[in-house]
């Protein structure tokens, strides 16, 4: 195992952050997978997850079970977890820019296609070879003028090459799901399975530029202009790429994590990068829907939250899912019931209890699309 400190630009004098990653195996050997954990800072069971995927890792080496390699960042987000205001954590957002730390990543497709074009030809297997080191020689072009920009320019450079991408993240009250990319689903089920996903939530592009996204979605993006080009040859999936929520955020326990560490190192396994038996993969317990059929749901008026069902419950159309209460209200015994529009798994929360009007309660995975547009929230 490598150590490496990667030095981010200063923002100020006298203020340098880096971004440490953990290399198991040899470079260059495949298949190649990239973990990084809390890239929103303020989400930390990614963290913890990767303190307990170190050890596994590690024993994997010493045992000579590395077969491919593995790239392991713990904490990807040195800016974000220096936020803080007024003892509370501010990791989602930058304070400079105001820009979420998982969106506006580089459009690596557009950035490397007229290079890249005349370039590709009739084997797959070279085309996808082509296409990684174009996006590589891009990434060291490019010359990042801010902290925030040097930080996405180190992460993409550590990942573009990547087989598989595990982007682990958490929300606020929630049950374990995915958000991945309709081209990524078949090589990751087998990680759903194992991960026991309570929601698996997939779009051909949810928009917003994140991280995951940009690395799955040039794939299929460059597949599509060759189409519209006319061009011969094929171009591989090159890249599966997943955002994992770990559930929510106060659950940075042992015991989860370390299921959770156990989970990905038999996903390693079954992709070949760690030797030894495969594991036998439980039954799914959710379909996957699409992200275009996920309802946010939300409140009518201001008030206090008061919820009626908890993250992993399946909720029907039409069925009171909280209730908001006005507690300066003349009539003490008006509320808002907040009712679910779609049938579906009730797979997040917020964990504020007080709602300004408009905000944000929940989500229901829903089987039927009917959001179009940007598909994410800020």
């Amino acid at each position: 195992m490598r150590r490496v400190e990667h030095e981010l630009l200063s923002p100020s004098l006298g203020s340098r952050k880096n971004l440490v990653s953990f290399h198991y195996g040899t470079p260059g050997a495949r298949p190649k997978v990239y973990i990084q954990a809390s890239l929103h800072a303020e989400e930390l069971p990614g963290m913890l997850v990767a303190h307990h995927l170190r050890s596994l890792l590690d024993r994997a080496e010493a045992a000579g079970a590395l077969a491919g390699e593995v790239v392991l960042v713990p904490a990807a987000n040195p800016i974000g977890l220096g936020q803080r205001i007024d003892h509370h954590a501010q990791g989602r957002f930058e304070f400079d820019t105001s820009e979420n730390f998982n969106r506006h990543y580089p459009d690596l497709a557009d950035a490397v296609w007229a290079t890249l074009s005349p370039r590709l030809g009739g084997d797959p297997q070279k085309n996808v070879a082509l296409v990684r080191e174009a996006v590589g020689a891009w990434l060291q072009d490019w010359q990042p003028q801010t902290e925030l920009q040097s930080l996405r320019r180190q992460l993409l450079i550590l990942a573009h090459d990547a087989d598989v991408v595990l982007d682990l993240h958490c929300d606020c009250e929630a049950v374990l799901h995915l958000y991945s990319e309709d081209a990524c689903w078949p090589p990751l089920e087998p990680l759903a399975r194992l991960l026991q996903a309570k929601a698996v939530l997939l779009a051909r592009e949810s928009g917003g530029g994140p991280f995951d996204e940009r690395l799955s979605g040039l794939w299929w993006q460059l597949r599509d202009r060759m189409v519209a080009s006319g061009m011969p040859g094929a171009l591989e999936q090159g890249c599966a790429s997943t955002t994992i929520e770990l559930r929510g955020e106060t659950d940075v326990r042992h015991e989860f994590a370390e299921q959770d560490a156990a989970a990905i190192l038999g996903y390693l396994v079954h992709l070949g990068v760690v030797l030894g038996d495969r594991p036998a993969l439980p039954p799914l317990p959710c379909s996957p829907t699409p992200l275009s059929g996920s309802q946010t749901l939300r409140s009518p008026v201001p008030g206090v939250l008061a919820l009626l069902t908890k993250p992993g419950e399946v909720v029907q159309a039409g069925q009171v899912v909280a209730e908001v209460i006005d507690p300066t209200a003349e009539d003490q015994s008006r509320v808002w019931p907040v009712c679910a529009e779609v049938t579906g798994v009730l797979y997040a929360t917020v964990r504020e209890r007080y709602l300004h009007a408009g905000g944000e309660i929940g989500k229901i995975a829903g089987a039927t699309p009917f959001r179009t547009g940007d598909l994410l929230g800020a």
